[in-house]
């Protein structure tokens, strides 16, 4: 336990910012959560902006928060381009020539 003032009130304090960062952290990974099971761009733009909060109360360091909307970035890129490809792609049939036929080019 501490004996000084000043080491009580740090305690005091650091008890609370414990409370107040886990209570935010939980919030970030909720958030997190619902834009990984549907990665549009209305919750990456949620998840940036958390993002950017923790980063200004340092819950995390810059390269963090960089490295994550990155991650986070590239997903919403995958899931436009797969509904893109989906509508565009025509499947192609190639036709093999049956075994002992030379193929001759002119």
């Amino acid at each position: 336990m501490p004996i000084g003032r000043s080491a009580k009130k740090s305690l005091r304090k650091s008890i609370k910012n414990k409370k107040i960062n886990s209570a935010f952290k939980k919030k970030l990974k909720e958030i997190v959560k619902v834009f990984l099971a549907k990665p549009e761009k209305k919750n990456f733009s949620e998840v940036q902006s958390i993002l950017d909060k923790a980063e200004k109360k340092h819950l995390f360091s810059k390269n963090k928060v960089a490295r994550l909307k990155m991650r986070y970035s590239k997903k919403v890129g995958k899931e436009a381009e797969k509904k893109i490809i989906k509508k565009k792609v025509k499947k192609k049939i190639v036709k093999k020539p049956a075994k002992g036929t030379k193929i001759v080019k002119k």
